[in-house]
């Protein structure tokens, strides 16, 4: 009966569009009333949830991110990319996915990267030709390269709970980001050749050299960010702790484009953001302790082995559940909730849980850009002024390239596991 009560209030609250960290504490709550447990699990569990070291590594990047993006970086960022790649056709395209690439190595969130870059590249493809709904597209799409490019605010989230290194975790999501990112930008590439979208000239080397300069500072953050991790030097706390009072210094005094009085807003904006996500972590691991007290896990690692064993099988039913999932489901609320049961399920066909990890995150990244609960599409609409569905209709083969990608990084471990036993082991 309290399962039940649990779950019915979960998906009632889904479905009547309660953000997802009140559904699960409602829910949570239901279930402890329900089953005369003391009220006062309810805050242990939270604060259990959110007392982790690792988990404070989360406010100083998502600060970081916000004072590079107010201090000039998306500019600079977007000038680098067009000097790469915008003389080739359909070249602002492309220069939105590669500026995506570069700038996820900042932000380390999605959402940021979305309304970040597309906040300059929608209006500029428009205003050259491109159609709205494929300039919302590309950029909704390549905004999932963010999450994959250390840093990471899901990979964080998954080291916590599955006590895998931090900075493995950032690494694994190093060469599938990348291949997420290029195979984006040959899908721009065909679908620009085919519908005869413009392309720019050619800058000449004087302006690629000067972009590179320009931008540098901001490239430097994310060496800085991974140079930290892999020499030991660092914690992952610690080095976000440094890429603030660096991203600080670079905004202030060195770009000169953040102003010292708005500071305080950027501070108190990325503290609304972080707490935000703290709480959902805490009223998410409510849940997750009364899926496993009612030994959940067990029951759908059971569940799936009663069809099938097979290694590959197992991976393609967890790879659907999750895209499944990531349509109605917020990503973070998605790992924490789901993480630990499909793990166990995981491994227990022989999956490495770093693999793992990392194809589980690239698959609910893949939720964002997917209707009902695409984060970043409902922005990239809204910055192109669009209805939703054009925009949804013009993602779909983005969708199918990222799903490839996902495939290859399922069942082709080394994608994943390779540049970590390289530098770790």
């Amino acid at each position: 009966m309290s399962l039940a009560i649990l779950i019915g209030i979960f998906v009632g609250g889904l479905l009547a569009g309660i953000p997802v960290a009140v559904t699960l504490g409602l829910a949570s709550m239901g279930y402890i009333l329900s089953a005369g447990l003391p009220l006062v699990v309810m805050p242990q569990k939270m604060y259990a949830g959110i007392d982790v070291f690792v988990l404070l590594s989360i406010p100083g990047f998502i600060l970081a991110g916000n004072l590079m993006n107010h201090g000039g970086i998306t500019e600079r960022i977007i000038r680098l990319a067009n000097a790469l790649v915008g003389w080739m056709r359909g070249g602002l395209g492309l220069s939105n996915v590669a500026g995506s690439m570069l700038f996820g190595g900042v932000s380390g969130t999605a959402v940021a990267d979305a309304a970040s870059i597309g906040g300059v590249m929608i209006p500029g493809m428009k205003k050259v030709g491109y159609p709205g709904d494929f300039s919302a597209a590309v950029t909704a799409a390549s905004s999932t390269v963010g999450p994959m490019i250390p840093p990471s605010v899901p990979m964080i989230i998954v080291g916590s709970l599955s006590g895998i290194s931090v900075g493995r975790m950032f690494m694994a999501g190093a060469i599938p980001g990348i291949l997420l990112g290029l195979a984006m930008m040959v899908t721009v590439y065909i679908i620009a050749v085919r519908r005869g979208f413009p392309h720019q000239p050619w800058q000449g080397f004087v302006e690629l050299g000067r972009s590179f300069m320009s931008a540098i500072w901001a490239l430097a953050m994310t060496a800085l960010i991974v140079g930290g991790l892999l020499s030991g030097m660092m914690t992952p706390t610690e080095t976000a702790v440094v890429a603030s009072v660096y991203a600080f210094i670079v905004g202030v005094f060195i770009y000169r484009e953040l102003p010292l009085r708005q500071v305080p807003k950027v501070v108190i904006d990325s503290a609304v953001s972080s707490a935000a996500i703290l709480a959902l972590v805490g009223f998410a691991n409510v849940f997750g302790w009364i899926l496993v007290s009612e030994r959940i896990p067990q029951m759908v690692a059971k569940a799936v082995l009663s069809i099938t064993d097979n290694r590959f099988l197992v991976i393609l039913l967890i790879n659907i559940f999750l895209l499944f999932i990531g349509m109605f489901m917020e990503t973070i609320a998605a790992l924490i909730v789901l993480f630990v049961p499909l793990l166990a399920l995981a491994q227990s066909v022989g999956v490495d849980p770093l693999h793992f990890a990392t194809f589980a995150v690239l698959n609910l990244m893949i939720g964002l850009t997917t209707p009902p609960v695409g984060v970043c599409l409902f922005v990239c609409a809204g910055i192109a002024r669009l209805p939703l569905m054009k925009v949804v209709r013009a993602i779909a083969p983005f969708l199918l390239t990222n799903i490839i990608v996902l495939l290859l990084v399922s069942y082709f471990p080394v994608f994943s596991t390779w540049l970590p036993s390289l530098l770790f082991d």
